[in-house]
């Protein structure tokens, strides 16, 4: 009896291939090698260090409920391998050399994957990949911030298995024959995961493990005989120091990426054969959006402030040494780092006086 794909849903926080998201094409095309039938719903636009944040408000009449700020508006996006494509209001068939009909939504990531899985593809989704995200994502203060992780968290909340996958960068741009060995040694890893799921007494499934975070290093590695190892690690418990510094008047470019971002510039933004998100194409029949249509009006700028600040962190502190075995620790010295993870904060401290169930002693 032939076997039923594993259905997989393809997610990131980098949005559309663009500049700033190089690597989600590649990994969609890498997972359709495997026979999976991926789904893929993304972020219209990048939305790098959100966290899980759905995008709610509470409802101050009655502090129980949550609403949602905005009406959440998408669009179909149709790419080709070279990383252009076409947004379209309504489903269409596939053209010469598209590769896939993907949902862009105006959400963050947890967002996505909340209406992907029970929206969407209610019932269908047995996996949920978010990535790869542009950068590392290692240590607790980044774990913490990260809006691909914040999505694998989303869909562990909603019972599904999850994998984070993150791409750290150590030179901009990475060359572009590294992407191709990072897909594959990330198709493997996805599917050795898939196939040997650990255990988690404590996981919100019976006893499996909410998710995984893995980071593949950028690195010559990858094209040398053997490749990058992997290994099992924890999250380096490392803190944040100074992120912003006031920013004078100008024209600073400041980047939206994560801790391997490059310094703000004053700059033009590096050219790329891959469009910018504003510049893919817009259908022009079949009820499509036509080039000089939009789906997002244009935004009032808001008004000029006294004060500004930059995103320019102080890495000092976050990249103190690694303790052996932790996810920094291992992307450091060329390895693959893959963490176990709870969708939830684990109770901190230890002693009979801080028992749960202890009444408090004034």
């Amino acid at each position: 009896m032939t076997r039923s794909p594993i259905r997989v849903l393809l997610t990131n926080d980098d949005g559309p291939p663009s500049n700033d998201s190089p690597y989600v094409l590649g990994l969609y095309l890498e997972l359709k090698k495997l026979g999976w039938d991926v789904r893929v719903v993304i972020p219209a636009s990048q939305k790098s260090w959100i966290g899980g944040w759905l995008g709610l408000v509470m409802d101050r009449a009655n502090p129980q409920q949550y609403v949602i700020r905005d009406v959440i508006h998408g669009q179909y996006f149709y790419p080709k391998e070279d990383g252009t494509g076409e947004k379209c209001d309504k489903p269409r068939p596939l053209e010469d050399g598209e590769v896939g009909e993907w949902v862009l939504l105006e959400g963050t990531p947890a967002t996505c994957t909340n209406i992907a899985l029970h929206t969407l593809y209610p019932g269908e989704i047995d996996l949920v990949v978010s990535g790869p995200n542009f950068g590392r994502n290692t240590g607790t203060a980044f774990v913490l911030s990260s809006g691909t992780i914040g999505a694998a968290m989303s869909s562990a909340l909603s019972q599904t298995r999850s994998i984070a996958l993150s791409y750290a960068t150590f030179e901009h741009a990475s060359p572009p024959e590294h992407n191709a060995a990072a897909d594959a040694l990330a198709g493997r890893i996805i599917k050795q995961l898939w196939e040997n799921w650990g255990t988690d007494k404590n996981g919100l499934r019976l006893n499996e493990v909410d998710l995984y975070n893995v980071n593949i290093p950028m690195t010559e590695q990858l094209l040398k005989p053997g490749g990058v190892e992997v290994c099992w690690t924890t999250v380096w418990a490392n803190s944040y120091a100074k992120l912003f510094k006031p920013q004078s008047e100008g024209g600073t470019n400041v980047s939206a990426a994560g801790p391997d971002a490059p310094p703000a510039t004053a700059s033009a933004p590096v050219q790329s054969s891959i469009p910018s998100n504003d510049q893919l194409q817009l259908g022009q029949e079949k009820g499509h959006l036509t080039s000089n249509q939009t789906s997002i009006s244009a935004k009032p700028q808001p008004p000029k402030l006294a004060f500004a600040f930059a995103y320019s962190p102080d890495k000092r502190n976050s990249n103190s040494p690694a303790l052996a075995g932790t996810d920094a620790w291992a992307i450091n010295r060329n390895k693959s780092s893959v963490t176990p993870l709870r969708a939830g904060f684990c109770p901190g401290g230890e002693g009979e006086e801080i028992a749960a169930g202890t009444i408090w002693k004034w």
